[in-house]
């Protein structure tokens, strides 16, 4: 099964999108299963793992009802305030739901560098591993030394970092990022996205830009650890879903048929010990 292991849904009218705001122009509307549904036909793509968007518990909420309705969300990442004592309970009740597969805090937003390794965040981390549940990692280049500390403290931990951690492809540095992310890959087993790279890159992007940044997460991960997602539809302010597919085709063309396989849906199927 093809899976796209990283997109989103919204409906401004809920309102608790902070980041989205008319500037965004592009996506600044509803963008609902509906809307992407065709162009998962057209891909291939026979599944898909919602990502929350709003750091809210009523966004997950609103997630899992989606899940409800169309066969294709496959699992749900959801989002509760991880310093909250209440959250394990939150958790647990999360988990009556089949497409329930993890969380993710909104690392990439706060200022507090520090902030993953603060002990009153314990609880839920610790929750994770006990009810066999993944952690998305939203960190950016600044974070990734706390991340590796992180992940030492808590190596049962099922971890996917989000979008190869946002390298700064606009700018051409690869530098730092590049350590950072290999030293995570051969220290620890956790996975790491393919996903959200148009967007870090610059508007006249192309496939060579994000190559080097692609080939050295497939050196260092190796195919069994990294998982294909579109980002969508964040994707759209630098691509349309289709030219994502292409240029991921092109970027894994050197792999074989099982490695392939592995990058565009069983590692998400293993990673998010998918349920439903």
């Amino acid at each position: 099964m093809r899976i796209d292991a990283h997109q989103h849904f919204w409906a401004l009218a809920r309102g608790d999108y902070g980041w989205l705001t008319p500037e965004l122009t592009e996506i600044y509307r509803d963008f609902l299963p509906s809307d992407l549904s065709p162009l998962l036909q057209q891909a291939g793509v026979e599944g898909t793992i919602l990502v929350q968007a709003a750091p809210t518990v009523a966004e997950t909420e609103f997630m899992l009802s989606l899940a409800d309705k169309h066969d294709f969300i496959k699992g749900v990442v959801g989002w509760v305030d991880f310093a909250d004592p209440a959250s394990v309970s939150i958790i647990d009740r999360f988990m009556q739901h089949p497409a329930f597969a993890g969380l993710r805090p909104l690392i990439q937003d706060i200022e507090d560098t520090d902030w993953m390794l603060r002990s009153d965040l314990a609880p839920v981390f610790e929750a994770l591993i006990e009810r066999n549940l993944s952690f998305d990692a939203l960190t950016l280049p600044r974070h990734l030394k706390n991340l590796r500390s992180l992940l030492a403290q808590y190596p049962d931990m099922r971890v996917v970092i989000d979008h190869g951690s946002k390298p700064l492809i606009r700018d051409g540095v690869i530098d730092g990022w590049a350590q950072d992310m290999a030293a995570i890959a051969s220290d620890t087993s956790a996975y790491c996205k393919l996903s959200g790279f148009v967007t870090e890159a610059a508007d006249d992007w192309t496939v060579e830009d994000l190559k080097p940044y692609v080939d050295h997460l497939l050196f260092t991960f190796g195919p069994d650890r990294l998982i294909w997602g579109s980002d969508w539809p964040v994707c759209t302010l630098a691509c349309e879903y289709a030219r994502w597919v292409e240029t991921t085709e092109t970027l894994l063309a050197d792999l074989n048929e099982t490695e392939r396989d592995a990058v565009l849906g069983g590692n998400a199927a293993t990673a998010y010990k998918l349920r439903k």
